[in-house]
């Protein structure tokens, strides 16, 4: 539901618009007004999502309201203008107003301005969960946030259940694949990387980190460095140093430098 606020001083058109308002089961009316002052310090407050704001008030009209949350920084609501004159409507737009009634209020045109209101509130909550899923699925993936927003645009999956089981490394005129299963950890070395395995080799591959770490299942391998991957099998504790920094110390006796940015995502391995 929207948090709503009416502010006007008329104490009739208040009560219609409150009648109104009870005909939407979206609307939670939280406050009623009745002057620019009241307005401002309601809004400051109880930060509602949206106000049915009157423009004809003495003293302070609800063209001053605005433009002094405005000058506040304050985190603006949805502002719907109520006026009886519609000359006001080109002044409610200029000043970012989302839509404007006449009094007196016809249902039919307040039914479109709160459907308007609603419209953008789901199609930016949509965006704003969107945005949350994105930093959490990039947290646990090392995927790039961008990325992922894209394939949720284009209804994809967020993340690749799907990861291959063995990468291929070509070197000197041949092809090595090498099981996923067997690497141990993975470090980079200028442009290309080295790939660790379980029986003491070290592969080469001329790939990028990032590239490599879109491969890998996100479950078995975890991104503790911007230089390395480590195979959560292998990890045998996390150790803080002297100067406050964190390695991993690895089944093999390898220790693995664990940088600030990934130390939250390292810390989920153990917490599995």
């Amino acid at each position: 539901m929207l948090k709503v606020i009416v502010v006007d001083d008329e104490p009739l058109a208040r009560k219609g618009m409150m009648v109104r308002l009870r005909e939407f089961p979206e609307l939670e009316v939280i406050a009623e007004c009745t002057n620019g002052q009241q307005a401002i310090d309601s809004i400051s407050q109880l930060t509602p999502d949206l106000v049915f704001l009157d423009v004809e008030m003495p003293g302070m009209d609800g063209f001053a309201v605005l433009k002094q949350l405005q000058a506040q920084n304050a985190v603006l609501p949805y502002i719907v203008f109520v006026t009886a004159y519609d000359h006001y409507a080109y002044s409610a737009f200029e000043v970012s107003a989302l839509d404007y009634v006449l009094k007196p209020v016809e249902p039919e045109r307040l039914k479109q301005a709160v459907e308007k209101v609603l419209k953008i509130y789901q199609a930016q909550d949509t965006q704003r969960h969107k945005g949350q899923l994105a930093e959490a699925v990039a947290k646990l993936t090392g995927d790039d946030t961008g990325n992922i927003l894209q394939r949720l645009d284009n209804a994809q999956p967020v993340v690749n259940d799907r990861f291959p089981d063995a990468i291929s490394i070509k070197d000197s005129g041949e092809i090595t694949r090498v099981p996923v299963a067997a690497i141990e950890w993975v470090d980079a070395a200028g442009d290309y990387m080295c790939i660790h395995t379980r029986d003491g080799q070290t592969h080469i591959l001329r790939r990028t980190m990032k590239e490599l770490e879109q491969e890998l299942d996100p479950k078995l391998f975890v991104r503790v460095h911007r230089s390395a991957i480590v195979n959560v099998h292998t990890i045998a504790k996390l150790q803080m140093l002297a100067n406050g920094e964190h390695q991993l110390m690895l089944t093999n006796g390898q220790a693995v430098k664990v940088s600030r940015s990934y130390k939250d995502r390292v810390k989920q391995v153990f917490n599995q």
